[in-house]
């Protein structure tokens, strides 16, 4: 037996309403919010105690989702540093498609991103970029040219 799909990418997040900007900005939907908490919660993630609320936001053809996730208990832990490298071992990046890649970064800088190096022209096939979006996550972009 094998998987069926990817369901998510969760992402922690101190602030919860300017990360669920950020994407809806991109082009996601929210497809809800909701608190989490009890044992449920508690014994899936293996922390006892757990107070928190998700926002889960959905590509619009509506199979791809990320799970945006902030915690109110226990408190929530910062990395050092707070954006790493994209070298860094670890989640890398999430990559969308997107139609107008000049255009989706003029409104994702609206919401704070920072463009990480410039858009490349990748054999004239593909223009991309990577941004560093909300609490540092790494974010790339990818318009098909040819």
């Amino acid at each position: 037996m094998g998987i069926q799909r990817m369901d998510n990418v969760a992402i922690v997040v101190k602030d919860l309403d300017g990360a669920v900007d950020f994407f809806t900005e991109l082009g996601m939907e929210l497809e809800g919010r909701t608190p989490i908490e009890g044992t449920f919660a508690d014994q899936t993630v293996g922390i006892d105690g757990i107070r928190s609320e998700i926002a889960v936001m959905r590509t619009p053809e509506g199979h791809g989702r990320v799970e945006l996730t902030t915690y109110h208990s226990p408190d929530l832990i910062t990395p050092d540093p707070l954006a790493p490298a994209p070298n860094t071992v670890g989640l890398h990046r999430i990559m969308f498609a997107v139609d107008d890649i000049d255009d989706t970064i003029a409104r994702l800088r609206t919401q704070g991103a920072e463009l990480l190096g410039e858009v490349a022209n990748y054999e004239n096939v593909y223009r991309l970029c990577y941004l560093r979006g909300p609490e540092g996550v790494i974010v790339a972009l990818a318009e098909q040219i040819g």
